[in-house]
């Protein structure tokens, strides 16, 4: 199973998917939903608040709810609730918000976004430009950037026709790399200061 994570922003805070391939489902991180739905300063005991109140009605959606590692604020991936589209429309019903059809309409759109996207590759292409443009990297940058994502697919491709298993072999290999080009593992330069 192929997943993509991403940063959605809804009104300026950020709300963590992710994309199933094979599923063809966004899944949203439910505590940043009720997050941004209420202004809790505490989102995450909102959720367990929530969670044990709809089982005690007897709603079936918090048994169906998955649980998927995402990054968490302090860069670690920790396993995190999510919902489907379907699931999650149930659990912003429960929330008692005047923000909960502004976001119903946001994920709508996210989810008509990515859809597009798989119907026509260049748009994903086209969200990365303005998505790097809007996080402030100059123009020689994201082409760079673009150029190298296009140079790492072209080895990995040549990489799976030689039998080179994903994973630790790909690890191994793009370790090896880094280092003659650079002098440093991949994990150094997020390790130094």
């Amino acid at each position: 199973m192929t997943k993509k994570q991403a940063i959605q922003l809804f009104e300026e805070r950020k709300v963590r998917t992710v994309w199933d391939d094979e599923q063809e489902k966004w899944y949203f991180s439910i505590v940043d939903v009720c997050g941004v739905l209420t202004d809790s300063p505490n989102p995450r005991n909102y959720w367990k608040v929530l969670k044990h109140r709809l089982v005690k009605e007897g709603n079936e959606t918090v048994t169906n709810c998955n649980q998927l590692k995402l990054k968490a604020e302090d860069g670690k991936m920790r396993l995190t609730d999510v919902a489907d589209t379907e699931q999650l429309f149930r659990i912003i019903q429960s929330i008692p918000s005047p923000k909960a059809e502004p976001f119903k309409q946001w994920m709508a759109q996210v989810a008509s976004q990515r859809l597009d996207q798989m119907q026509d590759p260049e748009l994903s292409i086209d969200q990365a430009i303005a998505d790097y443009k809007r996080l402030g990297y100059s123009d020689a940058w994201i082409n760079q950037r673009i150029k190298s994502i296009e140079v790492r697919k072209e080895l990995t491709d040549e990489w799976k026709r030689t039998g080179v298993k994903e994973g630790l072999e790909y690890a191994s290999l793009t370790d090896i790399i880094t280092r003659e080009w650079s002098g440093f593992t991949t994990k150094q330069p997020r390790d130094s200061p």
